[in-house]
């Protein structure tokens, strides 16, 4: 059933060319029923990205562009009072979907982001006092600009916290970006792309990693970088208990790409980065120098042996 992942894999690379391994990195996300963050500058392919995974997983996809006057109810939907019915009727808003896109998610206010919590951790929405559940499966895919570009919002912690993981595509290779110039229109190319894998398939092999075995040392590992990103000094705060669930669930969801039953410590340290990079946040160096979270979560990684 996980071979079918490779297909979409293959079908998504034909429009992202030259990043195999974030298209690899983004299925294991939405295999692991993982919400996933894009970090990078624009036009490098983020909501190409985006949209080709959605269509490619024949999921429903609705697309948000967040800006500063976003409001939640614009996200999640509003009561009108209809004067037929004589009383107030909810319209949902986007947010009802398989796959909603965040674009620039981090343009929009505090007050907006923090109206996805609950969708993300739940998969619900609240309002007006009323809770309605969101479509299984249910994914935000989610973009964000560099954060010193102008008109941005930093996300919250708890925010970046329900991602599972967060991604950066950088600039392709001059092959990839050849290709790019001399090739189709990205946007014309998914117009006529088809489905390779259905919903309830998808639903399938998510339920399937729970046979993926991960074995009583393989939960000691996962603990002990959890216990020495919270003891080392180099994080402002470690790793939550969310992010060790995080981390087993999304090397599960790699070791089946792999063609694995079983969990190994590789598995974990393929995922490392792109599930814990995000989640701590550095403190200085000794000699004052500000590390990047990436690198740190490498230097976490040699330090813990397996």
């Amino acid at each position: 059933m996980f071979k079918k992942m490779h297909a979409v894999a293959r079908q998504v690379s034909q429009i992202v060319v030259g990043k195999d391994l974030q298209v690899r990195q983004a299925l294991t996300c939405l295999l692991a029923n993982g919400h996933l963050l894009i970090e990078d500058v624009p036009g490098v392919g983020k909501t190409t990205l985006a949209h080709a995974l959605a269509i490619s997983l024949g999921l429903k996809f609705n697309r948000v562009q967040f800006t500063s006057d976003l409001l939640p109810a614009d996200v999640a939907g509003i009561s009108v009072y209809e004067r037929e019915k004589n009383g107030f009727v909810f319209h949902p808003g986007p947010i009802f979907t398989q796959v909603l896109l965040a674009d620039e998610i981090n343009r929009a206010t505090p007050k907006t982001q923090s109206g996805l919590l609950e969708a993300m951790e739940e998969r619900q929405v609240t309002a007006d006092g009323v809770t309605r559940a969101l479509p299984s499966p249910f994914f935000v895919i989610a973009t964000q600009n560099p954060l010193h570009q102008v008109g941005t919002f930093a996300l919250p912690e708890s925010q970046l916290d329900r991602f599972l993981m967060c991604l950066s595509l950088g600039y392709p290779d001059a092959a990839a970006e050849r290709a790019l110039l001399m090739g189709d229109d990205r946007r014309s190319m998914l117009k006529t792309l088809p489905a390779a894998m259905q919903p309830a398939e998808l639903t399938v092999a998510q339920k399937a990693l729970r046979e993926i075995h991960a074995s009583a040392s393989l939960i000691d590992y996962v603990q002990a970088l959890a216990q020495a990103s919270r003891q080392n000094g180099m994080f402002a705060e470690g790793l939550s208990p969310r992010a060790s669930i995080a981390l087993l669930q999304a090397a599960r969801a790699w070791a089946a790409m792999e063609g694995r039953d079983h969990v190994v410590p590789e598995d974990i340290q393929a995922v490392l980065v792109p599930v814990c990079a995000h989640r701590l946040r550095p403190l200085k160096s000794a000699h004052g120098v500000a590390l990047a979270s990436r690198d740190l979560v490498l230097q976490l990684q040699k330090s813990v042996p397996v």
